[in-house]
């Protein structure tokens, strides 16, 4: 919506008007003083006027997305607060600059310097018009747009109530209309028919078009005789708390009490008296349909009293908040059907019950495709269903539904309900995650997210707001998971510690969302042979670039508009870059990894507004010294590319927070040196605000300077000899956010003598020799094992087993050794290592004997034992390893592969195995 424009718009005036912009511009402006404090006031009037247009926009019904007096406003909005955003940037660029050190360098021919006042005065007449516009244009709205709002602002929503009647006729459905319920419904049953006399609360739970409401309704049309009293009740998001005790009075006595005559005259503790009153003594059961918010069963708790008469309370919702409401363990949440579940849906709903709802052959492979295309959501199943329920059964008409398939969820107006049903999610999500959902739908279907990179992305485009003590990552990570809670993005898997590792967008949704992108002009996605608009018709601020083999840049003349560029497609011509930094001088987000770019311009140093930039697994070997003019820079990210030394200006960056210039030869570790980083020659004590230095080339200067980096959630050290240590280990006791290190020692014998690592460190990769070639005496884990997760130990020369230490890590899920123990045995005891779910064994050949005790390692799942040459017969106790699901035996041989093929403990077990 054009409220998410206007809010960053606001945010960044904010910015301007700051104490920090302000006491910058009073020294750069002093002489100037009585223009500069104009251009100011007219700022923030322009914010004053912008925040009530934001609020305004906020209470509009996505219906008027169809008014077409309304969308003309709307655009003329968007398009000037776009015109606003770009005045701001600016004015903040013309207050951080140094006049003194030649201004011109910082801008293309066209923007040179005559005078500082010259420049102030065009900032000002720009914000000066601007401010006469937006006044213009919400006088405009009295004249044109006031009739959008009559009827629209006091009852409920057309899409609510269109919602609604959708939910009435889900409850009317037959059961021979279900498919793969049989389970949930019996469980939901059962928790309805328990002999527990407390009054539970049942949630049923799930993404919008799952069938929640199908599934209730189908139960509660059972279960009602089994109860004294019950009703039904569609709560939603614009519920009145008195409208619905006055529907439950109304449900709950029918047939078994007068309703009271003055019921539409009593206020709302009257209405709960006699709902309480009429409870106390009945086994009740409420369905509250469509719940949004916590607080909406919160209004209703004083009166689904705990009568212990058995009573159920049952919701049904899309929000995780919700779920949380239910009495323990009764929370249902609802998947996407199965293959064979959808495909019988689709059968039952599109081919008419006389041909058995059978599909013709000849369509069989086309409406496949198409039902593989809905991803299970039933709602979308049978509404496409039904679409072809009305047309011919051929292969030409199901093929034009097929390729119209995207068109015809957006436009179609028989499947209005499907748009209405995915549209209130996204109506009713806040401000501030519209944008988050929106950007996620400007990448390719089935797109695998990954969550750290989404989140700096989130970042750099300014989507996210810092809260209290919490950084804008940490926030940033609590959007995702309230969208996720939300039922609009779906996890795909999580860490051990419960945080979202990668996830997806589902597919319905996603292109309901593109059309969203498309109207708001928030986005736009370009792929070869698909692309439908022009760049020089929208006023789009990001581009996603899929699929391209011509060069747009060269020919479209709006790319000027550009704050984000990202490039998926590694065949794109490496010439993009040069003209990205030559025609987009406002951008923001610059993300091309794996093009094949060997050379970063000079005016890179010129996108004054640029935050992140992606140039991973690229060619680039330097960096121009322009770089250091970027002191907006939150991310740079060089990992896999050829960058040996980083230039000295890069001190200069003191917001960069994320700084990637790794570069792994051998993912596995099995080399010593099995990767490296990059020198910082100069000038790291002064990038405090770095979270991640990923990774690092030890040296003297640069080792003494580390301990400046306080605020570090990730760090890699390469060719640390032992000297370094002290420092290192100094350094590392004050980085209490550390939660992932990674060292590497100069040489196969140094020794890192680590004297202890921080006390919230959940990963650690240490390559090197361990002091005294045992962990038993070593304070290296005494402090980090409360949270430590993941441990990776390589060349660390042990030459006792190292297993009775490590198996204090009791909340180890994933541990790697890599020439790390020299021993002849090493033996699992009961009870050691309850969480760990992956173990790696490589390269120890002189390791004999590994024993496996009944009772360890519980909950392995995946077992690799690589080259270990010196193992000829089948570990003791590998019987007890029936449980794990992956076992991978590698580099072994002839000999041990026949001991594992005769041994009568490994009959029914499945391995995979390679010989040395």
């Amino acid at each position: 919506m054009a409220e998410v424009v206007i809010l960053m718009a606001v945010a960044k005036i904010g910015v301007a008007l700051g104490n920090e912009a302000m006491n910058q511009a009073t020294l750069q402006f002093y002489n100037f003083i009585t223009q500069l404090t104009e251009l100011q006031g007219s700022m923030g009037r322009i914010r004053r006027e912008l925040r009530l247009m934001h609020e305004y926009l906020c209470r509009m019904d996505i219906r008027n997305r169809n008014n077409q007096t309304y969308e003309i406003w709307v655009e003329e909005v968007r398009m000037l607060v776009h015109g606003i955003e770009d005045i701001v940037d600016e004015y903040l660029h013309l207050v951080g600059q140094k006049h003194d050190s030649g201004w011109s360098a910082y801008l293309k021919k066209g923007f040179k310097q005559p005078n500082v006042l010259f420049s102030l005065n065009r900032v000002a007449s720009l914000v000066k018009e601007a401010e006469v516009n937006l006044v213009h244009l919400f006088q405009a709205k009295d004249r044109w747009v006031s009739m959008v709002d009559s009827g629209y602002m006091n009852d409920s929503s057309y899409i609510v109530e269109r919602s609604q009647h959708l939910a009435s006729t889900s409850r009317s459905l037959a059961e021979e209309d279900l498919v793969e319920v049989d389970g949930n419904r019996k469980k939901l049953e059962q928790w309805l028919a328990g002999d527990e006399l407390e009054r539970s609360v049942v949630v049923l739970h799930g993404m919008g078009g799952l069938g929640k409401t199908t599934l209730a309704a189908n139960v509660y049309r059972k279960e009602t005789e089994n109860f004294d009293c019950h009703c039904w009740v569609s709560v939603s998001q614009t519920y009145s708390r008195e409208d619905v005790l006055k529907k439950l009075i109304k449900e709950l006595f029918k047939d078994k009490a007068i309703v009271p005559s003055n019921i539409e005259t009593m206020d709302i503790i009257s209405l709960e008296e006699a709902l309480k009153n009429f409870l106390e003594q009945r086994k009740y059961l409420i369905m509250l349909d469509d719940v949004w918010t916590p607080e909406a069963f919160h209004d209703l708790s004083g009166v689904v009293i705990r009568n212990k008469k058995g009573s159920r309370v049952v919701i049904t919702t899309r929000e995780g908040n919700v779920a949380r409401l239910a009495s323990q363990g009764q929370v249902l949440t609802l998947k996407p059907l199965s293959k064979d579940g959808s495909w019988q849906l689709f059968c039952k709903t599109a081919f008419p019950r006389d041909t058995k709802c059978e599909c013709p052959t000849e369509l069989t492979e086309l409406a496949h495709e198409v039902v593989d295309k809905c991803k299970g959501i039933p709602l979308a199943i049978v509404s496409i269903g039904k679409l072809l329920f009305v047309r011919d059964k051929t292969k030409e008409e199901l093929k034009r539904i097929h390729d119209q398939l995207d068109w015809e969820l957006v436009n179609n107006p028989s499947l209005e309900h499907v748009r209405n049903i995915l549209y209130l999610s996204y109506l009713y999500l806040p401000t501030y995650l519209k944008s988050c959902f929106l950007y996620c739908s400007l990448f390719p279907e089935d797109y695998l997210f990954k969550r750290k990179k989404l989140i700096r992305l989130w970042v750099a485009e300014g989507f996210v707001k810092g809260r209290g003590e919490s950084t804008m990552e940490e926030v940033a990570e609590g959007y995702l998971e309230e969208l996720v809670h939300r039922n609009m993005l779906q996890v795909d898997t999580r860490n051990p510690f419960g945080r979202i590792k990668s996830f997806r967008m589902h597919d319905i949704v996603r292109e309901l969302a593109v059309d969203l992108c498309r109207r708001e002009c928030f986005g736009v996605v370009y792929e070869e042979d698909k692309y439908m608009e022009s760049l020089d018709e929208m006023d789009a601020r990001r581009l996603v670039i899929h699929k391209m083999k011509k060069d747009i840049y060269q020919s479209v003349s709006g790319v000027h508009r550009l704050r984000s560029v990202i490039a998926l497609d590694i065949n794109i011509p490496s010439t993009l870059l040069p003209l990205i930094a030559m025609k987009s001088r406002y951008m923001s987000v610059l993300e091309l990894s794996g093009l094949p770019i060997e050379k970063v311009p000079d005016g890179i140093g010129d996108l004054f507004n640029l935050r992140y930039l992606g140039l991973r697994g690229s060619k680039v070997k330097l960096l121009p010294r322009s770089i250091e003019k970027l002191s907006s820079l939150l991310t740079l990210d060089l990992s896999g590319s050829g960058m040996k030394e980083l230039p000295r200006g890069i001190g200069k960056l003191k917001k960069l927070r994320q700084l990637f210039t790794d570069k792994a030869s051998d993912r596995f570790r099995r080399d010593f040196r099995c990767g490296s980083g990059v020198c910082i020659p100069k000038g790291l004590e002064n990038l405090t605000s770095l979270q991640t230095l990923v990774s690092l080339e030890a040296q003297d200067e640069s080792v003494r300077q580390l301990g400046e980096l306080r605020q570090l959630r990730s760090l890699e050290i390469w060719n640390v000899k032992g000297t370094y240590c002290g420092h290192i280990s100094a350094s590392l006791a004050g980085m209490r956010h550390l939660s992932y290190l990674h060292v590497n020692a100069s040489e196969d014998n140094e020794v890192l003598r680590l004297s202890g690592l921080p006390p919230n460190l959940q990963r650690i990769s240490l390559t090197g020799r361990l002091a005294e070639g045992t962990l038993v005496e070593s304070p290296l884990f005494q402090t980090a094992g409360r949270n430590l997760y993941s441990l990776s130990l390589s060349w660390s020369q042990m030459i006792q087993d190292p297993l009775p230490s490590l198996s204090r890590l009791s909340n180890l899920s994933d541990l790697m050794l890599t020439r790390a123990y020299r021993g002849k045995q090493m033996t699992f005891l009961a009870g050691w290592f309850p969480k760990l779910k992956t173990l790696r064994l490589r390269d120890l050949p002189n390791l004999e004997v590994l024993e496996m005790k009944e009772g360890a390692v519980v909950s392995l799942e995946i077992l690799t034992l690589v080259n270990l040459e010196g193992m000829v017969e089948v570990p003791p106790g590998i019987e007890f390893l029936a449980h794990v699901k992956h076992i991978s035996f590698r580099e072994i041989t002839s000999e041990f592969l026949t001991s594992l093929r005769q041994c009568p403990r490994t009959q029914g077990m499945q391995w995979r195995h390679t010989l040395r």
